[in-house]
């Protein structure tokens, strides 16, 4: 009993009963996958710098990131359609409630953001799209 006592106080005050990521840890997170869906599909840094200020190419390379992007957080269903339900439980598992909060509204409100199912790098891009345009401020995609 003193053992499960401890272990439960130690849990407690190291955070264990916490599990998000502080913003620390996640821009860490989204700059590995940002250098990793960058050298996969080979949009130029611009590129991808614009996207953050709501400027999405039509450049295939760029599209292309967005799917990597996509896939790696699991938001792309095998039919092209936006997975937002595993988005919402990413964010509310492993973000910090000043992102994760106003991103679960974002990714509600594009829930029905794809329009290209035929083409997986374009569906990706419609959903980063609406992601952004609903709230720029908190565009959460690395």
């Amino acid at each position: 009993m003193k053992l499960f006592v401890f272990v439960l106080c130690l849990c407690l005050a190291t955070g264990c009963a916490y599990s998000a990521f502080t913003e620390k840890q996640l821009n860490a997170t989204k700059k590995l996958m940002r250098n990793t869906c960058q050298n996969k599909a080979k949009p130029t840094s611009e590129q991808i710098d614009a996207m953050h200020r709501g400027e999405f190419s039509d450049d295939r390379n760029a599209q292309c990131y967005l799917l990597c992007i996509m896939n790696t957080y699991k938001l792309l269903t095998k039919e092209n359609t936006f997975d937002w339900e595993s988005g919402v439980k990413a964010l509310a598992a492993n973000a910090p409630p000043s992102i994760g909060d106003p991103g679960i509204v974002s990714i509600k409100n594009c829930k029905d953001a794809v329009k290209t199912t035929s083409d997986k790098c374009v569906a990706s891009t419609e959903i980063a799209k609406c992601i952004y345009n609903d709230n720029p401020s908190n565009y959460f995609l690395p």
